[in-house]
């Protein structure tokens, strides 16, 4: 278990490491600089916020500058606001991870029950009517979905605010937005993991030997049957966090992900980078928790690993 652990460890700062390079090279290359706008700064003041911050200096220098201030926990200072990157992110992250952490729950809280239930009544209306509107969901990106919330229960209906991170019901339309995407796919992977474990041998043993069918699927399938949801649980993250993006944007969330589309715009390179690593670090850190509980319930596959 611990050269497992150990293993991952290494392949995820490899992984982060990696992302931190090239995020770094390819904002530096990307046209302009962060004291571009529509109004033209005189050039010398333009020369000297360009010295005072080292962008004159060779890109490698700054390379090692930037990933010297890294190991100490320093992010830099954001081009176009009067906070540092750290202070953005310590203000904006905990907004992320609340909208992230309700849309997750809304989607094993609906995915679960709704692939549970399509797979233990295979082939009938139980079946078919949720993985048809399973299967709309999954065609329906976020970006078409929000608004469509936004008007039915926002202005039509006048529930729910339409932009905003005041109060609660703030969270539910922006949760649902990205919660009912997922709980979609949490959906149909979970009927398909359990009808899988469904049809093994010591299933209809256990049916053979008069166990009763409910007591089947809690204590024989459940276990079996969620190990696929379990291993699309990092990537639905890392889906969930890079949606946050479009979502935050939709309904002005003052999160991550708003954060991130607005220094692309102003080519903050220190707050894009910020935002990056920091991103990484949850879906690498999510995806290496997700394989040791996998590791844990089939213990199996850290021989398959190996």
């Amino acid at each position: 278990m611990f050269k497992f652990i150990f293993k991952r460890i290494i392949q995820s700062v490899i992984v982060l490491f990696t992302i931190i390079t090239v995020t770094f090279f390819m904002v530096r290359f990307a046209p302009g600089d962060p004291f571009s706008a529509e109004r033209k700064m005189p050039e010398h003041i333009k020369k000297n916020l360009m010295e005072h911050y080292g962008l004159n200096d060779p890109l490698i220098v700054q390379y090692g500058n930037y990933l010297l201030n890294l190991t100490h926990g320093d992010l830099g200072p954001s081009f176009t606001e009067t906070r540092s990157v750290n202070q953005i992110l310590r203000a904006s992250f905990p907004v992320s991870l609340e909208l992230g952490g309700l849309a997750l729950l809304i989607a094993l809280g609906i995915g679960l029950p709704i692939g549970i239930t399509a797979a233990v009544f295979r082939n009938s209306l139980l079946d078919y009517v949720p993985m048809s509107l399973a299967m709309v969901g999954i065609c329906l990106p976020t970006f078409v979905l929000g608004p469509m919330l936004a008007m039915i229960f926002g202005v039509w209906l006048g529930w729910f605010n339409v932009s905003g991170w005041f109060i609660p019901a703030d969270r539910v339309l922006p949760a649902l937005t990205i919660g009912l995407v997922y709980a979609a796919v949490i959906a149909r992977i979970t009927r398909g993991g359990m009808l899988e474990i469904l049809s093994q041998d010591f299933i209809r043993t256990a049916k053979a030997k008069g166990v009763p069918f409910p007591k089947i699927i809690i204590f024989h399938t459940l276990k079996g049957g969620l190990l696929p949801v379990l291993s699309f649980l990092g990537p639905a993250l890392a889906g969930i966090i890079s949606g946050s993006f479009v979502v935050e944007t939709i309904f002005q969330i003052p999160g991550m992900g708003r954060q991130f589309v607005q220094s692309a715009f102003n080519r903050d390179y220190t707050l894009v980078l910020g935002t990056v690593i920091l991103f990484a670090v949850l879906i690498t850190l999510a995806n290496l928790l997700v394989d040791i509980i996998q590791v844990i319930i089939n213990p199996r596959l850290r021989f398959e690993d190996s």
